[in-house]
């Protein structure tokens, strides 16, 4: 079991979260204050938790991997809730890695090991494409 939490800063809408581990993360409504808009940590999560398996399993395949971004782009309701209605991720890996490497290996960190996307598949259309870039 793990446990996050979650405090008033006690200025305007800003909150600061402690993890399990690592630092704390910073959150507000405030586009000029600091922190993160709090609805951009679940596409964050979802990157986050898929690259972590990516860079995994592609380590294990020796695949000469030096950088991975991604990009993200998600689709919310217009109205209250906002409720999140799709969210792709673009992968950039850097390196010389094979294509169906890279591939197999997003595909499964989505499909199998990310506790995000087994959370989120069945309420958010979740996508992906990828890109190699070598140099």
């Amino acid at each position: 079991m793990s446990e996050v939490t979650l405090r008033w800063t006690g200025e305007g809408l800003t909150f600061r979260s402690q993890a399990t581990y690592g630092d704390p993360i910073l959150t507000g409504q405030d586009p000029e204050g600091p922190g993160s808009k709090p609805s951009d940590l679940l596409p964050i999560s979802l990157a986050a938790c898929t690259v972590y398996d990516v860079v995994v399993i592609l380590r294990k395949q020796r695949q000469d991997l030096r950088a991975l971004e991604v990009r993200t782009t998600s689709e919310q309701d217009p109205d209250p809730p906002w409720t999140f209605r799709s969210i792709h991720m673009h992968f950039v890996l850097t390196g010389a890695v094979d294509d169906r490497k890279a591939s197999r290996a997003i595909e499964l960190s989505e499909s199998k090991y990310c506790s995000v996307a087994a959370t989120l598949r069945s309420v958010v259309r979740l996508s992906h494409s990828y890109e190699i870039v070598t140099g």
